[in-house]
């Protein structure tokens, strides 16, 4: 292989044990508005998907249910979370955002804002055919990321 293939290789390496070692990272968004990543971004499939199921949210994290209604359990005590059960089948919850879990949504939102734009602004500058190998490289990188987790 070639030093440039290592040495990006490398790079990404270094990206994806950043990412799978923050997940104990916690986001203060200020006040008693604390949260572990895991946390907000169930806050986040909440809002984006009114009325999601718990069986919902594990697969869209890749997670077991016990996990997801252990956590749920936790943000609903804490008022961000409401569950009401489903008119059309009562053995399903569905999961709301309260008023509390919509200002935690959108700190959430504004937090990505600010700190993301610096990588859109850098995207957005791309010529067509060099984003198109990001393109082709983070559809790649997901599918090694599946093998090895």
């Amino acid at each position: 292989m070639k030093d440039k293939t290592y040495e990006i290789m490398g790079d990404f390496l270094k990206l994806i044990e950043v990412v799978a070692n923050g997940k104990r990272k916690v986001l203060d968004f200020g006040g008693d508005m604390v949260f572990y990543r895991g946390e907000i971004h169930m806050i986040k499939v909440i809002g984006d998907y009114s009325g999601i199921y718990v069986s919902e949210l594990a697969r869209h994290f890749n997670i077991t249910r016990a996990v997801v209604s252990k956590t749920v359990i936790k943000l609903e005590r804490n008022g961000f979370v409401r569950k009401e059960e489903d008119p059309s089948d009562k053995k399903r919850v569905c999961l709301y955002l309260t008023k509390r879990g919509q200002k935690a949504y959108d700190a959430h939102h504004a937090f990505h804002l600010a700190s993301d734009h610096p990588m859109y602004d850098f995207l957005d500058g791309l010529e067509e055919d060099h984003a198109k190998v990001i393109k082709a490289f983070m559809e790649r990188a997901n599918e090694m990321v599946k093998k090895h987790f």
